[in-house]
């Protein structure tokens, strides 16, 4: 008898591979909507609206309290392209790079479209989650990378002087295969950025932020896992800004109380993805649960909803979903699909090849996860 992916994972490691994956996909939405309260706003005018110790709860964004960016948008739509490709791992035709491309080519069709069309027989269920359709300030090099189907690769990547964060902050899901070696993590994130941003540094912040995330997932320390990203990094042309950046970070551990300041001299202020890269990470780190690294994410006068994003998967990945903020979680948009992506991603993951027949427990799985 063949041995199952299920029978490979324990029920206790698949327990917590399931409250990891919750933890990361949740956080980061919790981190983006929190963000987004302040989006905009310098750190001065933050404090003159919520007090001198800045946004400490969550702020309407878009119309209401929860509401998540174009970030949370495509992240859930990568996850959407890694568990296809898993499914068509079985047919030979195995690609995830152009998976996950296609994922996003689906995610930038609902930017321009007013709703679900439900002719396409590729869309799967994701595509047809009315709210994912809402324009929410996508990256512009998001757009214009996918606003043809040509797949940018390392070799002829797209907007090859993109360096905004806009790959980085959908990067989270790829360290999630925790079956994967770091290796390989880190090259899938970096081929895929480079459908939309061609710098060296945007794609290596993704990669390395990838690896950040697989470690924790895997049950390490942020500290241990920094160090993994590290050691991935320095081979590869084109490194040392994302690699200092990290350095920095580490270093600023033992520079004293965490404060606003120090998240901001870390390149918390500019969109650039190494030093949002370096935030995230650095709040991480020194957070002392998960509210307070992620108050510390988003109160500096840059994107916040970037830095909230990326600390909130950390953390999310690091603690699970028991540690998040229950009275946050009750009003994030999009909760619920949030947590049937994660929960089909982890099935995917631990049991695999018996979702894919038709005949077995889950007759609809092909139907929500098209091979085409």
């Amino acid at each position: 008898m063949a041995t199952t992916a299920a029978a490979v994972w324990g029920r206790a490691e698949q327990q917590d591979f399931r409250a990891r994956v919750r933890g990361c996909l949740l956080g980061g939405a919790l981190g983006d909507a929190l963000g987004a309260g302040v989006e905009g706003l310098s750190l001065a005018e933050i404090r003159a609206a919520h007090g001198p110790d800045g946004l400490g709860e969550p702020a309407p964004a878009f119309g209401r309290r929860g509401a998540v960016t174009a970030a949370t948008q495509m992240g859930l739509f990568t996850v959407d392209g890694l568990i296809r490709a898993q499914v068509r791992r079985d047919t030979g035709a195995w690609h995830p790079p152009t998976d996950v491309h296609r994922a996003h080519l689906r995610w930038a069709a609902t930017q321009r479209d007013w709703g679900p069309d439900e002719r396409r027989k590729d869309n799967g269920w994701l595509a047809r989650e009315e709210w994912l359709y809402a324009r929410r300030n996508p990256s512009r090099a998001c757009l214009t990378g996918l606003g043809d189907e040509i797949l940018g690769t390392l070799d002829k990547p797209k907007n090859p002087q993109a360096v905004d964060s806009g790959a980085l902050v959908r990067s989270a899901p790829f360290g999630l295969l925790v079956g994967w070696e770091p290796q390989l993590v880190c090259q899938l994130a970096v081929e895929c950025a480079a459908q939309t941003h061609g710098s060296p540094a945007a794609g290596l912040a993704a990669g390395g932020f990838a690896v950040v995330v697989h470690g924790l997932a895997r049950g390490g320390s942020v500290e241990a896992a920094v160090d993994r990203a590290l050691g991935q990094l320095a081979a590869r042309p084109g490194h040392e800004p994302v690699t200092e950046a990290l350095g920095r970070a580490l270093g600023a551990v033992r520079e004293g109380v965490p404060d606003p300041e120090r998240v901001a001299a870390l390149g918390a202020t500019e969109d650039l993805a190494e030093g949002q890269l370096a935030a995230a990470v650095y709040c991480a780190l020194v957070g002392e649960d998960v509210r307070h690294g992620l108050r510390l994410a988003v109160n500096h006068d840059g994107p916040s909803a970037v830095t909230g994003a990326l600390t909130g998967a950390l953390l999310g990945a690091l603690h699970g979903e028991t540690a998040l903020p229950p009275a946050w979680l009750a009003e994030l948009e999009g909760r619920a699909t949030v947590l049937e992506l994660a929960d089909d991603f982890s099935m995917e993951m631990t049991q695999g090849a018996a979702l894919h027949s038709p005949t077995e427990s889950s007759p609809g799985w092909l139907a929500r996860y098209p091979r085409g």
